[in-house]
């Protein structure tokens, strides 16, 4: 047992890691705010492209959404990181990370967009037409405030999964917190940081999905649905 707690628990090598495992931290937070913004954001773009566009524009959307969803985000983010730059494309690590993580979290709210959207009676179109209602106003107006109220569960856990997704970006040396915790693993010959990391991941996300049980549990959502 003291074997363990020194190996796994080494309280001295915590104290000298912590300041680097709170700045990946802050950069795992920056990346995956911004993935889940503009993760939502093209994702909403892309399922009312699906739904309400011109047949070939809808074949596109439903093409993307299938071979985003089919592909690991660790393949996204080599193919985004290294092979752009053979046509002339050189991003930062941080940034295509966040380009090719928010090109996956857009496939994904898309779909649960579209499973909110789509569960909403076809009479609230009509009867929105029938009030004179431009398309665009009986979407913002009508169709969309009901649907998030039924996708707001789904949408937090995609959330949560993008911000653990973050990890991956250590692939190409973004110093976020997985990358800080390897490279103070090295340096000091010791896992604690990995498990120091670890810890700090379940504190973050813990909160975040006993707050996605709460809303789903909600009277108010239930009888959205």
């Amino acid at each position: 047992m003291p074997e363990l707690i020194e190996t796994f628990f080494n309280s001295e090598v915590f104290a000298s890691s912590l300041p680097l495992l709170l700045r990946g931290l802050l950069n795992t937070m920056l990346l995956g705010v911004t993935v889940i913004v503009l993760g939502s954001a093209v994702g909403l773009a892309v399922v009312l492209l699906r739904l309400y566009s011109w047949p070939p524009v809808r074949y596109l959307a439903v093409l993307y959404i299938d071979i985003m969803r089919s592909l690991p985000s660790l393949v996204v983010l080599v193919f985004v990181y290294f092979a752009l730059p053979f046509v002339g494309v050189t991003l930062s690590p941080f940034v295509a990370a966040a380009l090719a993580l928010s090109l996956v979290v857009a496939a994904y709210t898309a779909e649960i967009c579209r499973a909110g959207i789509e569960a909403i009676p076809r009479g609230q179109f009509e009867a929105a037409a029938a009030l004179g209602l431009s398309f665009h106003v009986v979407l913002r107006k009508v169709i969309l405030p009901q649907a998030l109220r039924i996708v707001t569960p789904p949408l937090i856990s995609n959330a949560i999964s993008a911000l653990k997704e973050t990890s991956i970006a250590s692939v190409v040396a973004t110093p976020d917190l997985l990358k800080m915790a390897l490279d103070t693993q090295a340096q000091n010959a010791n896992p604690t940081p990995l498990i120091g990391a670890a810890v700090i991941y379940l504190v973050v996300l813990w909160p975040l999905v006993k707050f996605g049980a709460h809303i789903e549990a909600s009277p108010k959502l239930k009888q959205a649905r």
